[in-house]
């Protein structure tokens, strides 16, 4: 198998090959930190040798869950929020057919989503187009009581209990919670659902290489073997033996950090390939939520492109200085799609006859990072050799060992996000929520 590569040619001219090689110290003793579980928020470092450490018989249960669940169900609906909905829809989406839901012949359920958000007319229109199908639930909760994902199972519960009845409806919802406590693992005790775990020591935006993601996408008929054999491969080629030059994670940390010194204070991940999208919103959790704390991280941003040249394309050629990209590349697409000729030409694109598609989009791709280099734009570019499961597999842990070693040259805790919790008080105190009286009281005065 090849391995996905990392090239940062194209940054040298906003940093020196000097510079990037001077944190050479500086991101070895941070792998140091993460290895020896010594550094700030080593209660959550679960990750760090999560895929090497997955058994043939815990992948066995989840593949035996998730065809029981197949077999069921037409739409299997995944309730959770954050790293227990990002990372399985980033998976889901790079490795599906793009248009799966219209597919007519299907080997595995529609998979849907639910906790997400607080949409009333999204839940209302789920709810409606589950009235006729034979579905199940995937509820993924630490504590069970998250407002969003809690919301939604209730509503669901209810649903599918109306529909096929208590005893029925047990053997179509699974909970991926806690393994002794919080309001999910006690109701899954009660109910008898199947259950499985939420290591404690691995936070939700880490955690797709978990039940969490892993169940969800062999619903969708997609191997986790071979998603986490990718992942067990980069753990290696970023391990604590490997020299900073060849180890991505830690050269990628680097190079980040240094930009930011130099004053590029957001990163934007583009790609070229409209499939991964959703592997920028799992990108930009997963950095967001490590990075921005304490006044300091670097803001991350994610376009999907060409698309998104006609909407951003001018601003990140010609606006504020303080950008720089992290492209992912795909080196061979799936399939093969040729441009006819055409005898009137009217559209002027002949000169492209007999040409892949993929030809045109890779030309747009250099000269959008030639343009963008030349506007002061630094580039770090990651190169896929294809979309599957294996390579998947190791752009995430690539990005989670990098974001591990990244947080802690910033000088933050990566794996906590005290942040997270302000906007819940306030929603709780307006809402009337018992026990925050005080609270209540005090923001109606704001109010």
């Amino acid at each position: 198998m090849k391995n996905i590569s990392l090239n940062i040619d194209k940054v040298l001219g906003t940093v020196s090959k000097k510079q990037i090689l001077d944190q050479e110290i500086k991101a070895n003793d941070c792998i140091a930190t993460l290895h020896n579980g010594d550094g700030k928020g080593n209660d959550f470092l679960g990750w760090l040798h999560l895929p090497s450490s997955i058994t043939d018989e815990e992948l066995t249960d989840i593949e035996n869950t998730a065809n029981i669940l197949r077999e069921k169900c037409e739409v299997v609906v995944a309730v959770g929020i954050g790293g227990s909905y990002l990372g399985t829809k980033a998976v889901v989406d790079a490795l599906n057919n793009s248009f799966d839901f219209l597919l007519k012949e299907r080997k595995n359920p529609i998979l849907l989503y639910a906790g997400q958000n607080i949409g009333e007319d999204y839940l209302y229109e789920l709810t409606e187009i589950l009235k006729d199908k034979q579905f199940g639930i995937i509820n993924i909760s630490k504590s069970g009581t998250t407002t969003e994902p809690a919301l939604a199972f209730r509503i669901l519960k209810k649903q599918l209990e109306d529909a096929v009845g208590k005893e029925e409806a047990k053997t179509r919802i699974v909970a991926i919670t806690d393994k002794s406590k919080g309001a999910l693992r006690t109701l899954a005790t009660k109910e008898g659902y199947k259950t499985f775990i939420i290591p404690d020591n691995v936070g939700g935006r880490f955690s797709v290489l978990t039940p969490v993601g892993l169940l969800p996408i062999a619903v969708a008929g997609i191997s986790i073997r071979e998603l986490v054999a990718g992942a067990v491969s980069m753990e290696k080629k970023t391990g604590i033996e490997v020299p900073f030059e060849e180890n991505l994670s830690a050269v990628y940390a680097a190079v980040r950090n240094e930009l930011y010194k130099s004053g590029k204070t957001i990163e934007i991940l583009a790609n070229f390939h409209p499939k991964l999208h959703y592997i920028g919103e799992w990108w930009k959790q997963l950095y967001g939520e490590s990075e921005g704390k304490d006044n300091k991280g670097i803001f991350p941003a994610a376009v999907d492109l060409t698309t998104d040249l006609h909407s951003m394309g001018q601003w990140i050629q010609e606006g504020e200085r303080t950008i720089f990209e992290t492209v992912i590349s795909i080196e061979s697409p799936d399939h093969r799609v040729e441009i006819p000729a055409d005898d009137a030409d009217l559209d002027g694109l002949n000169f492209l006859a007999g040409k892949r598609v993929d030809e045109v989009n890779k030309m747009a791709e250099l000269g959008t990072q030639l343009a963008h280099v030349d506007g002061g734009v630094p580039n770090i570019k990651i190169t896929l050799p294809a979309v599957n499961a294996y390579y998947i597999g190791q752009l995430f842990y690539f990005f989670e060992k990098a974001c591990g070693i990244s947080g802690y040259m910033l000088g933050v805790n990566p794996f906590d996000q005290p942040g997270v919790e302000a906007y819940k008080k306030n929603m709780f105190a307006l809402l009337n929520k018992p026990g925050y009286e005080k609270e209540s009281e005090a923001i109606k005065a704001k109010l």
